[in-house]
């Protein structure tokens, strides 16, 4: 048996490794060419200490309390050199990834299909050089053949797998846009880095409510292909905002998430008021619809700013923070910016 071990970077990069039964997450690390921080690896020195966000694991008894103090212990503080995961984990590296030999992944994306599912919606299907482990939620940057620019984009497709898709604002006179709606064809290949992120799905303890506005939607699909292959017993809602009824994408994968999971429903929500759709307005003005308590929620966020915005306004004004918020705020031609 073996445990998925995601290692978050300080700097945003995350390293997916394989961490074998009664192995500690370090050894891990070396054996996968990933040099963690690290001094005695016997639990004296403290020195690779990380945080484990999310799974399962067993510390032991064989460190010193000057390595690791109770305390740090209770919040979740972890020695790498003691820490044999018991289920897939998520820890957090205080240290940058150049500094352990862990930069980004560079892969090659090979076009598959292009796509115009709305004028202002373009689904990329892709196959990797290889599959690629990431954490759902998160983004790799993409290059624009002929160009040396490159642009984030969250995956729609689930992690660990060879074929991937990603949602695109067709942006007017946009290079990445012009490329997919003029030039692009099966066969071209794309430099991929990453992953890169820290907004992801975390373990589902929880009711949890996700809000996507536009091309939002794909890291918010990610997670609802990890829910729906672990499976969850907590109700999982979602209102997803659009400029118009056109502008509606990926219904048919909602509808099949929704006959999948019965504890997952959505509703849409739709600016324009000239539109004919029974929930009108931001996705602000619809709060009402969620099905429980959103202080009982954790909350994934991913749309323009001017939503994010919104939505932090709303829960301040409303005294209605949820157990945990995790945001992300995209520009379609400017980097990602970091999630909270």
């Amino acid at each position: 048996m073996s445990f998925k071990v995601a290692l978050n970077f300080e700097d945003g990069v995350t390293r997916v490794i394989e961490c074998n039964d009664g192995e500690t997450v370090l050894d891990a690390a070396y054996r996968a060419h990933v040099k963690l921080p690290m001094d005695c690896s016997d639990g004296v020195c403290g020195t690779c200490k990380g945080t484990c966000k999310q799974g399962k694991y067993d510390l032991g008894d064989e460190y010193i309390d000057e390595a690791l103090t109770d305390d740090e212990a209770a919040d979740g503080v972890v020695l790498t050199c003691q820490m044999v995961p018991e289920s897939n984990v998520v820890v957090s590296i205080p240290a940058a990834s150049s500094l352990c030999s862990s930069g980004p992944q560079s892969l090659t994306a090979t076009v598959e299909t292009v796509q115009s599912l709305s004028e202002t919606t373009i689904e990329l299907n892709v196959t990797l050089s290889e599959p690629l482990q990431f954490l759902p939620g998160q983004y790799v940057n993409l290059g624009i053949p002929g160009s040396d620019d490159s642009r984030a984009y969250s995956f729609s497709s689930a992690p660990g797998a060879q074929k991937a898709s990603f949602l695109i604002r067709n942006v007017p006179n946009g290079k990445m846009s012009s490329y997919l709606r003029d030039k692009a064809a099966p066969g071209d290949e794309l430099p991929l880095t990453g992953p890169l992120g820290s907004f992801y799905l975390r373990a589902v303890e929880r009711p949890v409510l996700m809000l996507a506005g536009g091309t939002g939607l794909a890291p918010i699909l990610s997670m609802l292909e990890l829910i729906a292959e672990e499976g969850a017993e907590k109700q999982v809602f979602l209102l997803y905002g659009v400029t118009n009824v056109d502008d509606l994408v990926k219904l048919e994968a909602l509808n099949a998430f929704a006959e999948k999971m019965s504890n997952f429903s959505y509703a849409t929500v739709v600016v324009n008021p000239d539109s004919k759709h029974e929930k009108l307005g931001f996705v602000t003005e619809h709060m009402n619809a969620v099905p429980f308590a959103i202080a009982d929620a954790d909350t994934y966020l991913c749309g323009p700013p001017p939503m994010v915005d919104a939505v932090r306004q709303y829960f301040k004004q409303e005294a209605t923070e949820p157990a945990s918020f995790h945001y992300e705020k995209f520009n379609p031609s400017t980097p990602k910016e970091k999630a909270a």
